[in-house]
C-alpha cells in the first residue's frame, strides 16, 4: 500500500481538508479522493491529491 495526500482549499487559500490515506495504486487512490471530496461536497472546490513521488493523481482548480 501507498500513501496519498488530498488536500482541499477555500477560494482565500485556507485549507478545508488535509487528508492521508492509503492505496494500492493511483487509479485507486483517484477513486478514494473523489469518493472523500464527495463525502464532504467539495468536488468544485480547489483540490488535490498526491501520490508519495508528489505525482498529481487527481486536481481541479
Amino acid at each position: 500500500m501507498r500513501n496519498y495526500a488530498l488536500t482541499v482549499f477555500a477560494p482565500n487559500g485556507e485549507k478545508l481538508l488535509d487528508e492521508s490515506f492509503t492505496a494500492e495504486n493511483d487509479d485507486a487512490a483517484k477513486k478514494i479522493g473523489e469518493e472523500k471530496l464527495a463525502e464532504h461536497h467539495y468536488q468544485e472546490h480547489t483540490h488535490r491529491c498526491v501520490s508519495p513521488e508528489a505525482k498529481l493523481v487527481l486536481f481541479h482548480r
